[in-house]
């Protein structure tokens, strides 16, 4: 059984900072993490970052991409390698995947919130009725 994989780190400017998108495809399915670099980040930054940090990435949204045909004439890869050059920095699945990690952290986000607080009132509560007890008991 032949296992297929196959990784793309593209760097782009968002408007504000450098960011690097990973698009990692295993045996058909792809997986998108995304980096924010900052500054612009030099060709040995970029390696140190890959050499280094390439295996702590996670990816997010499993799902089958779109395989095209590769083309048996080296002239034809030549110009769809152009084609692709020339195209968006990023795939809209991989736009998608993003999309779906940031609305699962904001939810876990919410749910951590949401915990922390009825913790709180919680405690104060706890706090109250401990008062009133010793208040009772005249202390």
């Amino acid at each position: 059984m032949q296992i297929s994989v196959s990784s793309t780190l593209t760097l782009f400017h968002d408007g504000q900072f450098w960011v690097g998108v990973v698009e990692h495809v295993e045996d058909g399915s792809l997986g998108v993490a995304r980096i924010v670099f900052g500054a612009e980040p030099s060709n040995e930054e970029v390696l140190q970052f890959v050499v280094s940090s390439w295996e702590k990435l996670s990816f997010v949204g499993r799902k089958e991409p779109d395989r095209p045909k590769m083309a048996r004439s080296p002239k034809r890869r030549q110009r769809e390698a152009a084609k692709a050059l020339e195209k968006p920095a990023m795939s809209t699945k991989a736009q998608q995947a993003l999309s779906e990690q940031r609305e699962a952290i904001k939810q876990s986000a919410t749910r951590l919130r949401k915990q922390r607080h009825s913790d709180k009132k919680q405690e104060r509560f706890e706090l109250r009725v401990k008062k009133r007890k010793q208040k009772h008991r005249g202390h």
